[in-house]
Parts: structure tokens; sequence; C-alpha cells
């Protein structure tokens, strides 16, 4: 097998794997991913996908992006800010979902226009996985620019 150019990956997730004093069978159990596939990866052979990064990276408690970055999913400076800032966004806890999306797309528009387009799909999945990390948040129903409740429907006025 041609070896892909993943190697800085593969050899940083065995140092890590080694520094948490796992075997590669019980990351594997843990990352729900099978031993052979894990060692390939490690071993520079095979791309994993971002999804796999996650689940590893949940089993050795470090950083999901750190995996993107390292395995090129993520361009490290380019991204990081809309990373952060999607992952502040979608983790504030006095937001409901829908004012976090709609700030989301006002937050993009203003990207755009300003050159920088439309964020990868990578950035955003980044995002929401940084954001699970906070776990999940209480709605607070303070209302949206457009005049609506997340749990109160349409607000009627009179007139």
């Amino acid at each position: 097998m041609a070896s892909l150019n993943v190697g800085n990956l593969g050899e940083y997730l065995r140092e890590q794997r080694r520094n948490a004093q796992l075997s590669l069978r019980q990351l594997a159990d843990a990352a729900g991913v099978s031993n052979p596939y894990l060692s390939q990866i490690e071993r520079g052979l095979r791309k994993p996908s971002a999804e796999v990064l996650q689940q590893v990276a949940k089993a050795l408690r470090i950083s999901a992006e750190t995996l993107y970055v390292r395995a090129g999913i993520l361009d490290a400076e380019r991204d990081r800010d809309e990373v952060e800032t999607r992952a502040v966004i979608l983790a504030d806890p006095s937001l409901n979902e829908r004012q976090k999306q709609v700030l989301l797309q006002i937050y993009e528009s203003f990207r755009k226009e300003n050159g920088f387009g439309i964020g990868e799909p990578a950035v955003a999945e980044v995002a929401e996985d940084m954001a699970q990390g906070a776990g999940d948040t209480a709605v607070h129903g303070t209302g949206g620019a457009d005049g609506h409740d997340a749990d109160a429907g349409p607000r009627r006025t009179a007139g």
C-alpha cells in the first residue's frame, strides 16, 4: 500500500496513544474502529474521515480540531478564527437553537461580503463538535430578531 501524506497524523496519534498508556487494541475499542484500521492510520496508510478522527480524539481525550488540522481537513491559521467563533455561538446557553442558526447565517453573510466566502463544511462540523463538548444547554426563550420565542410561537401585536 502506498503511504498517503498523513504520516504526521499517524505519528501524532501513536504518540498520544502511548501518552495515554493505551494499547492499539484498547484505543480501537474505545474509538469504535477496528484494530487493523487504526494501525493503518498510525502507519500513514489510511486517511480517516472527520467522524473517525472525532471518535479517536474523544477516546484519547484530546482536541478533535488538532487531529483535523494534522489530517489536512482544516487549515489551522485560516480556519481557526471561524471555528472558534462558530463554537462560541453554538455553545452560548443564553441563545436558543433558532437564534444560534440566525446568528450563524448573519456571520456567514458578513464573511462572504468581506471576501472570505462561506466556511468549509468541515469548519462547521468542527465548530459543532467543539460546542457539543460544552454539553447540552438550557433554552431561555428570550425571543429573536423576528419577534418569535422558541417556545411561544409568533407574537401578536395589537392593531
